[in-house]
């Protein structure tokens, strides 16, 4: 059970290091934004 959980832990920081390096954060940036937007009528 234990090595289950490190081996999710480290494939989830693979995971998020892989998406930083690529710049994928400013897509989902770029989509919550639109999304807020849209909720509150300015979008």
């Amino acid at each position: 059970m234990k090595i289950t959980r490190i081996l999710i832990l480290l494939s989830a920081a693979a995971m998020l290091t892989y998406g930083i390096c690529n710049r994928e954060y400013l897509a989902v940036w770029r989509k919550a934004a639109t999304i807020c937007l849209e909720c509150i009528g300015i979008g």
